[in-house]
C-alpha cells in the first residue's frame, strides 16, 4: 500500500485522499437516507404532494414544478457526492495507470456524471416504492388475521393477514398499545408509519 501510494503523483495522491473522503461522508448519507435519519438530504425526500399541501397549488399548476423538481433531485446532495466520489476514484485510478491527466479527467467526469444519475434515480424511487408498500398495507385494514410473532406492550410485532389477495406476514401494533401473544386472532384497523398495521383484537 504504501509503495503504491508514493508511486502516484501528487495530483493522483490529491485525488485518493478526495475519495476516500467523500466514500466516508457518501456512506454516511446513503445508510442514514436508508434508515430514514438523512431528513431531506438536500431535497431528495421532497415529494409534490407535500409541496401541494404547503402551497394549496393545484395539479393543472403542478406540472412544470414537477420537472423542476426532478432536475432539483438530479443536483441534490447526494448526487453531488456520488459524483464526487466517482469522479475522484476514477481519477486516482486512470492517474496511477499513467494515463494523461486531460484523458483521466475527461473518463472521470464521465464516471462522476454516471453516478450522480443512478443515484438521483434512486432517490427518485424510493419514495413512490414506499407508497406502494403503503398502498398495499392499506388494503389489509378491515381484515381479519393471527398474531404471527407476539406483539409487545407499546411494540411491533408480526401478523398473518390477507393483503393485497395475497397472504402476507406483516409488521404490526396494538392499536391500544396493548401486548398480543402468539395466536391471538386480531383486526386490522389502520396503517402506521412505515406501512405498519394497526390491530385489536377480535371480539
Amino acid at each position: 500500500m504504501g509503495a503504491w501510494w508514493t508511486s502516484l503523483s501528487s495530483l493522483a495522491q490529491t485525488f485518493a485522499a478526495a475519495a476516500l473522503f467523500f466514500s466516508i461522508v457518501f456512506l454516511w448519507q446513503f445508510f442514514a437516507a436508508i434508515s430514514g435519519l438523512g431528513g431531506d438530504g438536500g431535497g431528495d425526500a421532497v415529494d409534490a404532494d407535500d409541496l401541494l399541501e404547503v402551497s394549496g397549488t393545484s395539479d393543472a399548476d403542478l406540472t412544470s414544478d414537477a420537472q423542476g423538481l426532478d432536475v432539483f433531485r438530479l443536483l441534490s446532495i447526494r448526487s453531488l457526492l456520488a459524483f464526487a466520489l466517482l469522479f475522484s476514484w476514477a481519477g486516482a485510478l486512470y492517474l496511477g495507470q499513467g494515463l494523461a491527466v486531460g484523458a483521466a479527467l475527461g473518463r472521470a467526469v464521465l464516471w462522476g456524471l454516471a453516478g450522480m444519475v443512478v443515484v438521483a434515480a434512486f432517490f427518485w424511487l424510493l419514495p413512490r416504492l414506499t407508497e406502494e408498500g403503503t398502498a398495499r398495507a392499506n388494503s389489509a385494514v378491515g381484515q381479519i388475521g393471527e398474531v404471527y410473532i407476539a406483539i409487545p406492550s407499546e411494540g411491533v410485532g408480526q401478523v398473518r393477514v390477507l393483503m393485497a389477495g395475497q397472504v402476507r406476514f406483516v409488521k404490526a401494533r396494538s392499536a391500544d398499545g396493548a401486548a398480543m401473544p402468539v395466536g391471538r386472532s386480531v383486526q386490522v384497523v389502520g396503517v402506521a408509519s412505515g406501512a405498519t398495521l394497526l390491530v385489536q383484537e377480535t371480539v
